[in-house]
């Protein structure tokens, strides 16, 4: 497989979705530098009366479900092509409200639902067939096709936006028929996983709207990208409704298609998103029962409840929230010392996860598992648990201590171990300054590791500093999240971030993944045979091999689970939200997000 050229684009994407959406969700992103949109919208359906103004009570409370945590900072734009689009365009979060998937992932098992696309199938090794559903339509009325689909895949081969990566691994994207499309993998990097990723993550896009605007900006992206795309037609449930510096509203489109699909319209009729200055303010909203749906960083949420707020989780008790990322450190492989496997075991083996789940993340972290793949139903089928029991550590001083001991690192005076000449420390452990679970957690790391002997100092520069250290590889110690969240290409996805070592630029220059400079020719061999298995049987085998490699050699330690988003909700309007064990299937996606938009048929005021 040629995958030295072709990776480089994707890690690009994955790294900065992971800086966003999870490297840490407890500190307030950065406001937009952009001037704010003008202060008024038209309502939809042409009418020229002006949308409402001011407050939350701009439209009925009992008609809308608020949000938060999703948008900091005025809106600049709604256009999906800019690079930074706000609620409820950004790519990612909100992928079902106005522009559609052809799939919806869901959390809970990593299964494909219908939306748009009703099937798909491999017709062969190479082509991947998906069937549409004949009832959708755009929010103007015309039929959505399969024109639409090689459309929307095309403008990524065109232009370099948030979809171009896949094309690493598609060679054509064509219609057979207004209901049907085949996607042709590229046969020298035929990787099924992700081609299956692009199907639940791609907003569809209207041909006839987006060519317009193509043609208007002679082709140009930086022109595309000025388009500010106030009014977007979607085949989504939900309009743009109003929006200015301090809130964005959409409305329900009652001619929805998507009715047919799911038996009913939404039951709320506005989605309104307040946009807070900062994280306490948010908080203070939705413990008042000002927002409904959270998805903000809440230190110890369960006080909430205990003080009488009708708040809840998806999860009943600790950890109250479903693992979606593993944010681990890295080692540099060529340190003295950290290029040891003996001594990162120790490392990973002094560490108190308990406490940092407690301190720096409020508990929402289950009790660490160390594995390439999540404890979750969605994950943890691909490796076979009792295998890797006995590669996993879990946290012992004295059995840290006596490893250093049996490799001949003995302590100095100073209490700080020397191995073969080398002495342990003082290694620098960096993330940025001002990610505080992250600080606090690193915090502890070293502080633990100094009871065996191993001095480590902590190191937290500006985010942009962080950013150079991790890709040039200029660290001892890093932290950072390797490619979370759920999707097809999960665990694998993980996986490679973190071991594969081919395209991989040396020491000095930049790396989009494996930042440690890790190799294992036998890692990168399954690594590449992953995404041409199908057979359930000999995925588990891979997936177990390559997990007792990364667990025998430690190129990462995983510190915490991290939810993917913080799904929290207040009931003091809206009722019925999705629990563990409902039964539902429903995932807590923030209600909009993947399979999670089956939340808003089943919530009721």
């Amino acid at each position: 497989m040629k995958l030295k050229t072709v990776l480089r684009p994707m890690f690009i994407l994955l790294l900065v979705a992971s800086f966003f959406a999870a490297g840490c969700q407890s500190v307030t992103p950065p406001t937009a530098s952009d001037p704010p949109p003008k202060e008024e919208v038209k309502a939809p359906g042409g009418s020229e009366e002006p949308a409402p103004q001011g407050d939350a009570k701009a439209t009925p409370r009992n008609e809308t479900l608020y949000v938060n945590g999703l948008q900091w900072g005025a809106p600049t734009n709604f256009n999906l092509l800019s690079g930074n689009p706000a609620f409820p365009i950004n790519y990612g979060n909100s992928r079902e409200l106005i522009y559609e998937t052809l799939f919806m992932v869901n959390q809970l098992t990593g299964e494909l639902e219908p939306l748009l696309g009703t099937k798909y199938e491999w017709t062969d090794d190479l082509t991947l067939k998906l069937d549409l559903n004949k009832d959708a339509k755009w929010s103007d009325g015309k039929p959505f096709s399969s024109d639409d689909v090689v459309y929307t895949y095309q403008l990524g081969k065109k232009y370099d936006i948030n979809w171009s990566s896949f094309w690493s691994y598609i060679e054509d994207v064509t219609a057979d028929g207004p209901q049907t499309v085949n996607i042709k993998l590229n046969k020298d990097n035929p990787n099924k996983l992700t081609v299956l990723d692009s199907i639940e993550v791609m907003p569809m896009l209207p041909k006839h709207i987006w060519e317009e605007i193509e043609k208007k900006a002679n082709n140009d992206l930086a022109a595309i990208r000025k388009e500010v795309n106030e009014d977007p037609v979607g085949t989504g449930p939900y309009k743009m409704y109003f929006y200015n510096d301090q809130k964005i509203t959409i409305v329900r489109d009652d001619n929805y298609w998507g009715q047919a699909l799911f038996g009913k319209l939404p039951a709320p009729k506005y989605i309104s998103h307040v946009i807070y200055k900062d994280n306490a303010a948010g908080d203070l909203a939705f413990k008042s029962g000002q927002v409904d749906v959270s998805q903000q960083f809440i230190p110890q949420v369960w006080k909430m409840w205990e003080g009488g707020a009708p708040v809840k989780t998806y999860i009943k008790d600790a950890p109250y929230y479903v693992p979606g990322s593993m944010p681990s450190i890295f080692f540099n492989m060529s340190k003295e010392g950290l290029n040891n496997a003996d001594v990162r075991r120790a490392i990973a083996m002094a560490i108190d996860y308990s406490k940092i789940s407690e301190l720096a993340i409020s508990g929402y972290s289950a009790p660490m598992e160390p594995s390439l793949t999540l404890n979750t139903d969605a994950e943890a089928k691909y490796v076979d648990q009792a295998a890797i029991k006995p590669l996993q550590w879990t946290t012992d001083v004295d059995a840290a201590n006596a490893l250093l001991d049996s490799i001949g690192a003995a302590k100095g005076k100073d209490g700080i171990r020397v191995l073969n000449g080398t002495r342990l420390g003082p290694y620098e452990i960096e993330c940025p300054y001002g990610w505080s679970d992250w600080n606090a957690s690193l915090e502890i790391v070293a502080q633990n590791d100094k009871a065996i002997g191993i001095e480590i100092r902590t190191k937290f520069p500006e985010a942009p500093v962080w950013t150079n250290d991790l890709q040039t590889g200029k660290f001892d110690i890093i932290m950072n999240t390797p490619a979370g969240g759920v999707s097809p290409s999960q665990p694998w996805n993980r996986a490679m971030t973190i071991m594969y070592s081919k395209g991989v630029a040396p020491m000095g220059e930049m790396a989009f993944y494996n930042w440690g400079r890790y190799k294992n020719d036998q890692a990168d061999a399954i690594i590449e045979k992953i995404p041409t298995i199908s057979d359930e049987t000999e995925l588990k085998a891979l997936y177990t091999e390559l997990t007792q490699i990364w667990l025998k050699d430690i190129p990462s330690i995983p510190l915490m689970y991290r939810p993917w988003v913080f799904d929290t909700v207040n009931e003091s309007v809206w009722k019925g939200f999705p629990t563990e064990g409902d039964g539902s299937n429903i995932p807590p996606q923030i209600s909009m997000d993947g399979a999670g938009i089956r939340s808003l048929y089943q919530i009721h005021n």
